[in-house]
């Protein structure tokens, strides 16, 4: 599906990764119209590390972060913004499951142990390989929670 696509341009110099993110997005927009196939500029977004992107002559909106496949990438490369999700994620999955976890709960620990590891742990280690490499007091974030 195009609606999960990303472009990663990189380079020592910011004025060639633009220039290759605006050769690749000049490609898509070739392809999309010998395909007939419309696309809705105004879902598109890039997060840079390089100047101003264009796609159909507008000019591509800058987000200081973007979410791609449930990770929140920030333009500093963080993760802090996507570990804050991921804690308020895991916060409202708690909840929903404190009749369950909580104290008054008759469930072994075994079992409530079990719950956590199939339901809850999955939310923060998603995606973990990639922002495992944080900084320590964004990773506490998640540790608090736990």
């Amino acid at each position: 599906f195009f609606d999960y696509t990303a472009i990663f341009a990189a380079h020592e110099d910011p004025l060639q990764a633009s220039s290759n993110l605006q050769e690749h997005l000049h490609l898509i927009e070739n392809w999309t119209d010998k395909l007939k196939i419309k696309i809705n500029c105004a879902k598109f977004t890039h997060t840079t590390f390089t100047l101003r992107a264009h796609f159909n002559r507008e000019n591509v909106k800058q987000a200081k972060q973007v979410t791609y496949l449930g990770i929140t990438l920030d333009s500093k490369l963080t993760w802090r913004p996507h570990i804050i999700k991921k804690r308020q994620q895991m916060d409202l999955k708690a909840a929903e499951l404190n009749w369950l976890l909580g104290r008054k709960s008759n469930l072994s620990l075994s079992n409530k142990l079990l719950i956590y590891k199939a339901v809850i742990r999955p939310i923060w280690t998603y995606g973990i390989k990639l922002w495992g490499t944080a900084f320590n007091s964004a990773v506490d974030i998640i540790k608090r929670s736990q």
